[in-house]
């Protein structure tokens, strides 16, 4: 068939000559794709056509060149607060690498509920609810590359760190941090740091409290609205970015651009 269409997230767009551009677009049946948008700069199909605007693309594919062109799109979501702000500007960008980097971490459609689950969230959230919706995002998406922690008790002495008591009906977090040992994939206790071998090499993530290592928790294994409800300090809510941030560029092999560039406002 030579038109299609399908459900689409746009990731990108590029002059491609004079006026026209190359799109590249998420879809869950087809993954990453690109085709080309034909017309000049009043084109009405062109500003419909942007970055991170969600709907139906409408396709037509010309089998004999191998070329593609998109002829309509329907959009459905057009995510306008990220205008206005820098930081969700930034943190769509950085979402939109890591996805287009990774190649949908090899499952585009699970992909493709991640991410817009992530720009709606943003779209609705302030500055600060946007850093804490960034961390659980990455936090997800690093399961689905594989490289998420799979369990959050101490590595060496297998201590939770948290209690429920049961009297005050309060959670209560154990006393000191944790670091995150590379090698074991996992987290050590600060009553355990010791006792790791090359103590060095596996702080380069930076320290957690117990509260951010229960956060991660809760983001993996619970419910959305049970991570949302949790309180971070300013201090938690930068450890756990710069985790994640050095998790998941360490988990994909490279280096992320927008990190590099967007870092004081990330």
């Amino acid at each position: 068939m030579r038109n299609k269409q399908a459900t689409a997230l746009i990731l990108g767009v590029k002059a491609q000559g004079e006026s026209n551009r190359l799109v590249t677009y998420l879809s869950p049946e087809e993954g990453i794709c690109t085709s080309i948008l034909y017309g000049g700069p009043k084109s009405k199909l062109k500003s419909l056509v942007s970055p991170w605007n969600c709907g139906t693309i409408y396709i037509y594919s010309d089998e004999v060149k191998h070329t593609s062109k998109i002829t309509d799109f329907d959009v459905q979501k057009y995510h306008l607060s990220f205008r206005e702000s820098l930081f969700k500007t930034w943190a769509a960008n950085l979402a939109t690498e890591i996805v287009l980097l990774s190649k949908c971490g090899g499952s585009p459609e699970e992909c493709f509920t991640l991410i817009n689950g992530f720009l709606d969230g943003l779209d609705l959230s302030d500055e600060r609810q946007g850093q804490t919706g960034l961390i659980r995002f990455l936090w997800r998406y690093m399961a689905l590359l594989g490289i998420q922690v799979g369990d959050y008790k101490c590595t060496r002495c297998q201590k939770p760190f948290y209690s429920r008591n049961t009297e005050q009906n309060v959670i209560e977090y154990k006393a000191g941090g944790a670091i995150y040992s590379q090698s074991e994939n996992g987290f050590v206790c600060s009553d355990c740091i010791n006792l790791l071998q090359d103590k060095n090499e596996k702080q380069h993530f930076g320290e957690l409290t117990s509260k951010a290592v229960v956060y991660l928790e809760a983001t993996s294994l619970c419910e959305p609205s049970v991570s949302r409800k949790m309180k971070l300090t300013d201090d938690e809510i930068s450890q756990l970015k710069n985790f994640t941030f050095s998790m998941i560029e360490n988990g994909i092999g490279t280096k992320i651009k927008t990190l590099k560039s967007g870092i004081g406002i990330l």
